[in-house]
């Protein structure tokens, strides 16, 4: 029994410690990336989220094993090895970093073929989620970021007849009680790219482990007819399961902009009357926790709308409309 099972993992084990040594110091300045910067903390959670998706699909990936794609993913090997020289070369973590998602996928579909990439897109898309993007590209999303928030900060402070001034992302105010006006600048770590980012990952991870497991059925397919209702259900299931994921996914961008967009909003308003150390210390942190935490639950609510919906448009028909739609599929089959 001992035999048997080294055999089983020798090859994914010989593999594993391949990879770990070709990647050793990718990998060391990834973790360093998620300790260090917290636009990316969460990646510190994402190994094992990884880790739990693959021990739970194991039987999927037995089933899987039938058609490899040898020369595909030979030549995905290849490419990968060729970017990580590249990035090296060219001192670009980014590549590096993607090269490694890139062998992982080829070496996937070299022993397992196109099929396993339905079980692995989740968590490869979680991975890259982990990935830090470029420090320019970074820029680009975040200092958007920033000026939306402090617009719409100086739009309700407008609605509570707050005078203020904005220039850029830097908002000017006259607290309660000073003799000169104070400034608050809306900075990178404001601008909403860290809830952003989490916020996304949350929802593929919330998309993936709240799935129905049990794909819906329109009750339209005659009960005679039981390939063609499992055709149905098969084809509607998956359906519902991608919409329901992309929107999602999809949903989570405005959610996190929004909500920080309301966190930077009543902080202004809170330092007209408090003073501009309501930005800082504890109440900056706080404030950024109950804001994350608001917007993860209108990320559930949003799921549950949709799981509701679904339900809906599931039991739409009367009794009496389904059995003669039911009639009238079995008379078209035949």
């Amino acid at each position: 029994m001992s035999v048997t099972i080294s055999r089983k993992f020798y090859k994914p084990l010989a593999i594993a410690t391949a990879v770990a040594f070709v990647y050793f110091s990718v990998l060391m300045k990834l973790g360093r990336d998620w300790w260090s910067d917290e636009n990316y903390s969460h990646g510190l959670l994402i190994p094992f989220i990884i880790g739990f998706i693959l021990w739970q699909e194991r039987k999927r990936f037995n089933d899987e094993r039938n058609c490899p794609a040898t020369w595909v993913g030979a030549i995905g090997v290849s490419l990968a090895m060729l970017a990580l020289w590249a990035g090296t070369a060219g001192a670009e973590l980014f590549v590096q970093r993607l090269s490694l998602v890139l062998l992982v996928t080829s070496i996937a579909i070299y022993f397992f073929g196109f099929r396993i990439l339905r079980l692995l897109a989740v968590p490869m898309f979680l991975l890259v989620l982990a990935i830090p993007i470029p420090q320019i590209l970074f820029n680009r999303i975040a200092f958007p970021l920033q000026l939306f928030a402090s617009s719409c900060a100086v739009e309700a402070m407008t609605l509570f007849n707050i005078p203020v001034l904005r220039q850029g992302n830097v908002i000017e105010l006259m607290p309660l009680g000073a003799k000169e006006p104070k400034r608050l600048a809306v900075v990178e770590a404001c601008s909403g790219i860290r809830s952003l980012m989490t916020l996304v990952t949350l929802a593929v991870v919330y998309a993936y482990f709240t799935r129905p497991k049990n794909p819906a059925n329109l009750g339209l397919s005659s009960p005679h007819n039981s390939s063609a209702s499992k055709r149905d259900k098969l084809r509607f299931g998956g359906d519902f399961n991608f919409w329901r994921s992309l929107i999602l996914v999809i949903a989570a961008v405005p959610i996190a902009i929004l909500t920080n967009a309301v966190r930077v909003s009543g902080t202004g308003v809170l330092a007209h009357y408090y003073g501009t150390k309501v930005a800082d210390g504890f109440f900056h942190s706080f404030s950024g926790w109950v804001i994350y935490i608001a917007a993860a639950a209108l990320l559930f609510a949003t799921g549950c709308v949709l799981d509701r919906s679904q339900k809906l448009f599931r039991g739409g028909l009367p009794p009496a409309q389904s059995r003669g739609a039911a009639i009238l599929n079995q008379a078209t089959v035949e």
